[in-house]
């Protein structure tokens, strides 16, 4: 195919600050690390403790198989708009370490004051109030931070599903880890229940935990549009109440267990992957209709808003340019413009619009310094 159509000069523009990685990101990049550090003292002991060295070995390679599978979901959802690698990196710790140790040092104080209020037994307590309830609070503590430091890389429900399925990836690595190494630890016949175990969490069930913290991150997303601090925390505490009875309903099954899957989780899956395929449209149209805003004010021809706001524009754009040696540039120019777009975006839900400007400035900078690149 033809390479993208030469554009036409560009409007003046003045020049912008070249800004820096928001200290927000970076302090939440290593107050991560750090958290995830001190949780090691208390998570990793457990583990070990329960599961045996050899369990713990057996339990961590078995649990890469789910992990992958989820991950590589979270890529072909990114793929639109990437997170940076630092924002994911740190989801998946606090999923696999942080939350771990949260929900360890918050269950007993849970227990003691809800327990008795509950009236049910204490096993089924546990497995159907305290771990829904719980868990998905140390899950999400995750996502609202992403929300409060990170808001320029969360800024709409794809985000919150990617970092939603980011953290629940992370969480359900370590407890798979937990659950295949016990049925190695405790078990009199190890290679048949670890098989067991893996084809129910591993085959059956590897997105469980991923649509449950992924519903939190969808309702945090819409409320992450409107670049409001108090919203956000109003939707951590609402998107939290499906994300629990999702959970709780998973781990209420029983007896009926394989009817339950079938007749329940299975439809809640196909709907969970309708959502996303939605959501990525849904994604996709607002790139194109950010542009297209620009092309009216001259910064695109119809042609370009073609080739970055359309897969199939992006993926012929793509071809075109690896042919002639600068795919580079033309992946580093797909991004910037989606960038644009979604900064567009930011400007139109009217908060903090000077700063959201600059940004502005600074990305049409370098949208027009990468298409003179591509086009020679």
């Amino acid at each position: 195919g033809r390479g993208p159509v030469r554009p036409a000069p560009l409007p003046a523009l003045p020049p912008a600050p070249r800004g820096r990685n928001s200290a927000g990101v970076v302090g939440l990049v290593v107050a991560g690390g750090f958290l995830a550090f001190l949780s090691l003292f208390l998570v990793l002991p457990f583990v070990l403790g329960s599961t045996g060295v050899s369990g713990f070995v057996i339990g961590f390679f078995a649990s890469l198989v789910p992990l992958v599978t989820v991950l590589l979901t979270v890529r072909f959802i990114d793929r639109w708009e990437p997170e940076p690698r630092a924002l994911l990196l740190f989801a998946f710790v606090w999923g696999a370490v942080v939350s771990i140790a949260v929900t360890m040092l918050l269950q007993p104080y849970f227990s003691f004051v809800a327990g008795p209020a509950s009236g049910l037994d204490y096993k089924t307590f546990a497995v159907t109030v305290q771990a829904p309830v719980v868990e998905e609070f140390a899950k999400s503590l995750g996502l609202l931070l992403l929300l409060l430091f990170a808001r320029k890389n969360f800024d709409g429900p794809v985000d919150g599903v990617v970092f939603g399925f980011t953290i629940a990836a992370g969480f359900a690595f370590t407890e798979n880890i937990l659950y295949f190494g016990r049925a190695i630890a405790e078990s009199s016949d190890p290679g048949t229940d670890l098989a067991v175990v893996f084809f129910l969490r591993g085959v059956m069930s590897p997105f469980a935990h991923a649509i449950f913290t992924g519903t939190t991150g969808l309702v945090m997303g819409f409320a992450a549009r409107r670049w409001n601090n108090g919203l956000s925390v109003l939707a951590f505490a609402v998107g939290l109440v499906p994300a629990m009875l999702l959970h709780s309903g998973w781990n209420s099954m029983g007896q009926n267990f394989l009817a339950q899957y079938l007749l329940v989780q299975v439809p809640i899956f196909a709907l969970a992957v309708l959502v996303i395929v939605l959501l990525r449209v849904a994604e996709r149209r607002l790139t194109r209709q950010r542009l297209k805003e620009y092309a009216a004010a001259g910064w695109f021809t119809a042609a370009e808003v073609q080739m970055l706001g359309t897969a199939a524009g992006r993926r012929s754009a793509l071809r075109w340019a690896n042919t002639v040696g600068r795919g580079p540039q033309m992946k580093a120019l797909l991004r910037a413009a989606t960038q644009l777009a979604f900064t567009r975006q930011r400007i139109l839900s009217g908060r903090d619009v000077p700063a959201h400007q600059l940004d502005e400035r600074r990305q049409l900078a370098d949208v027009a310094a990468l298409r003179a690149a591509v086009v020679g």
